[in-house]
């Protein structure tokens, strides 16, 4: 009799083990902010093993790309966000969670703006390199909300980051700014592209990626301000050349541009004028 008590108690205590897993799975599985995506170690394991290998495969893929560097975070994420906290700047940021769009950014207020500012310098930039601040992914696999903010802002100020070191947008150009971006920010996803991207690219272009831009890259970024406490968008009417000198940037080696700079500069000129009309 008393062995068929042990037993059940045994199978009682299993059972509410199983189910005590259950509801904590359950209760961890509850989504923190629009768009989350809880996923547990394993699957978080599995996700930046397969994004990292369709990344690489093929960096075009934006949504891979953007599940490695969110399943790869770990303690980087903590850390940026507690550099925020210590600077005013980056508490406000924190505070109120902009967003950076061409429905949260006027595009054509920034082109009306003096030549030399750094928000006519951001829509010269566009314009120069033919792309927009809409192709951002949203954040999914990040469970604590705030850290989420963390990466979906360091993503969508990276093209700030382009224009204020003049790097165009090219794949010499896009590695050389993820060793600026690994000296300044820490982000794994950045390294594991700093590390793998230059093979991608030709003998000579690696030559002049190592020999150029990756010891600018790694001494500008090691020692700029950390660029995820600035709020850019407060920075529109900034003389550009001051935001660089008071961020501890200076320019890299001479990069070559698709587009002239004179041509990107009618284009931001005829979208001055069209608001005037």
């Amino acid at each position: 009799m008393q062995g068929h008590c042990q037993r059940a108690l045994k199978l009682s205590l299993a059972s509410s083990s199983k189910r005590n897993a259950w509801r904590q799975r359950c209760m961890s599985s509850v989504l923190a902010y629009d768009g989350h995506i809880p996923l547990n170690w394993m699957e978080n394991t599995f996700l930046a093993v397969g994004s990292a290998v369709m990344a690489l495969a093929d960096p075009r893929r934006g949504d891979m790309v953007a599940a490695l560097g969110e399943t790869t975070a770990g303690p980087a994420l903590p850390r940026l966000r507690d550099r925020m906290l210590e600077s005013a700047e980056g508490r406000q940021i924190l505070k109120e969670r902009p967003r950076v769009n061409s429905s949260t950014v006027d595009m054509k207020a920034l082109s009306g703006l003096p030549e030399g500012t750094f928000g006519r310098a951001y829509v010269t930039w566009l314009d120069r390199c033919g792309v927009t601040p809409d192709t951002r992914e949203p954040v999914h696999y990040i469970d604590d909300p705030e850290l989420a903010y963390v990466m979906q802002r360091y993503r969508e100020c990276h093209d700030f980051y382009h224009c204020i070191t003049s790097m165009p947008v090219s794949v010499t150009y896009e590695v050389a700014l993820k060793y600026f971006e690994f000296a300044n920010l820490g982000l794994p996803m950045t390294a594991i592209s700093a590390a793998f991207g230059p093979l991608r690219l030709t003998s000579a272009q690696r030559a002049r990626l190592f020999g150029e831009y990756v010891p600018w890259a790694l001494k500008c970024g090691g020692s700029a301000r950390s660029l995820i406490t600035v709020y850019w968008e407060k920075r529109w009417e900034q003389d550009v050349g001051e935001l660089k000198r008071e961020l501890g940037i200076w320019d890299p080696p001479e990069a070559k541009w698709r587009k002239p700079l004179s041509e990107a500069r009618v284009a931001a000129e005829k979208r001055s004028a069209a608001t005037l009309q």
